[in-house]
């Protein structure tokens, strides 16, 4: 990965970014403006342009709105804009109005980050996600709310979630039962999708979720509605609080999917530690995390370093989508080793096998 290795922009490249950076609370705002408002789909229907008056009538937006919304895209990259005052829309605008990860990214910034960003500053200082209040005061982390939260709040965030995970299932699966578990411990199983996946891949296997209250309620009640009551068990548990027991079996595979990279760095030894006391002699531990220096492009290089701050002003506090060094720095202090590594599964993830050294 060498997308940051050095700065070879100009001194007017560099002061243009500048300006962007300082408007893009604006910036974004105005992008969802024109793709929720219709402005951008009524342009897409329109190969060959459309003024400013025929964009007021397909959207029944003011002359006004439609001006200042489109004037604001042109100098965000959204539309252009002919002699003859005709708009349309750019490969840019394209994307905002159709790309699946635009889409969830944009939905999970404005409903789950946005307004708590206020907060960075503060959270930085504390170490807690001071932004997480404008839901409510009485949560610690995002984690204990999300049974709580608001639906569209709660979609957008699960939609988030699962969107870059679900889609490294398919090739996870084959590597995860080429060891033909009996069972498996999935930690952090939130609404059970991997759990689902596992119990209609391998008709033997038995699962057990093990998470907070709510997701664990969340999950039970999916689950068993699909059938599959006789082969899955639950467990709930805060695995932050160390007094606190594993199930008291032994398990051949134990999973975590995007679940590590919710805690700090001392927590995630301690969370490990105690997770390889759970495994049978020959078990193994699967761990499925989006790591920001393991990207072939720089766009998901980016993505997972602003996600990180989500988990700093929103989140937690002290977590963050982790570089690969840093993380298996974690796994050897553990007392783990890295028996196998597959890069690029689904969108951006990485699945380290490990055992006990």
């Amino acid at each position: 990965m060498n997308f940051y290795k050095t700065d070879n922009k100009s001194a007017l490249q560099a002061i243009s970014d500048a300006q962007r950076i300082a408007f893009a609370p604006i910036v974004f705002q105005v992008a969802r403006a024109v793709r929720n408002n219709g402005l951008l789909a009524a342009l897409s229907e329109n190969k060959e342009g459309m003024t400013l008056a025929k964009l007021e009538e397909a959207t029944k937006i003011s002359r006004y709105g439609v001006r200042v919304l489109m004037e604001a895209s042109l100098g965000i990259g959204l539309v252009t804009c002919s002699d003859d005052n005709v708009y349309k829309i750019t490969k840019t605008g394209w994307f905002i109005l159709f790309d699946e990860i635009t889409k969830v990214n944009m939905d999970f910034v404005h409903d789950v980050c946005y307004k708590g960003m206020f907060d960075l500053d503060e959270s930085i200082k504390t170490g807690k996600p001071e932004g997480l209040k404008v839901f409510g005061e009485q949560w610690k982390t995002v984690y204990q709310a999300l049974s709580s939260l608001p639906e569209g709040v709660q979609k957008s965030w699960f939609n988030f979630d699962h969107h870059y995970s679900d889609l490294t299932f398919p090739n996870a699966l084959p590597i995860v039962f080429s060891a033909q578990p009996k069972t498996l411990l999935d930690i952090g199983g939130n609404t059970g999708k991997w759990t689902e996946q596992c119990l209609n891949f391998n008709s033997e296997v038995e699962v057990t979720i093990m998470d907070l209250p709510g997701q664990v309620s969340m999950a039970k009640s999916k689950l068993e509605a699909l059938g599959f009551k006789n082969r899955i068990h639950f467990f709930e548990t805060n695995i932050l609080d160390e007094s606190k027991p594993f199930p008291s079996q032994k398990f051949d595979a134990i999973w975590m999917s995007q679940f590590l990279d919710c805690f700090g760095e001392d927590e995630i030894i301690s969370i490990l530690k105690r997770v390889k006391q759970a495994l049978t002699a020959t078990g193994k531990i699967y761990i499925l995390e989006p790591f920001w220096d393991r990207q072939r492009f720089e766009a998901s290089s980016f993505s997972l370093q602003q996600t990180s701050i989500y988990f700093t002003a929103i989140a937690n506090g002290n977590s963050q989508m982790y570089h690969s060094n840093d993380f298996i720095r974690l796994l050897v202090a553990s007392g783990l080793v890295v028996k196998e590594q597959h890069d690029e599964l689904g969108v951006s993830s990485t699945l380290l096998v490990c055992q006990p050294i």
